[in-house]
């Protein structure tokens, strides 16, 4: 049904992608639904085809709800990895400004 997807469940942790590339669906969704690029944008700034984004954006919402949990959980993962692990940039970037 989506001849440009594929899911290998040794590559990207098995979320679906576009053939031949390490680029997910999950990838696309952010780039277009969230920050607004357009396929076009999409399609010339990772060397895809019109087809392969499109293909991917149909199989987005053939999927939606499964997708934006996976989206979300990652979400919360990243949040929770950066309060174990803070950025010592960002510390140091404080104590500078609190030293000042």
């Amino acid at each position: 049904m989506h001849r440009h997807i594929e899911i290998i469940s040794s590559i990207k942790g098995g979320k679906p992608r576009i053939k031949g590339h390490r680029i997910t669906v999950h990838d696309i969704v952010i780039w277009h639904e969230r920050m607004g690029l357009s396929p076009d944008e999409i399609a010339s700034s990772y060397d895809l085809q019109l087809a392969e984004i499109y293909d991917a954006l149909a199989y987005y919402f053939d999927n939606r709800e499964k997708i934006d949990r996976e989206i979300n959980e990652d979400a919360l993962f990243v949040q929770e990895l950066q309060k174990q692990f803070p950025s010592k940039l960002s510390q140091r970037l404080k104590e500078s400004i609190s030293d000042a």
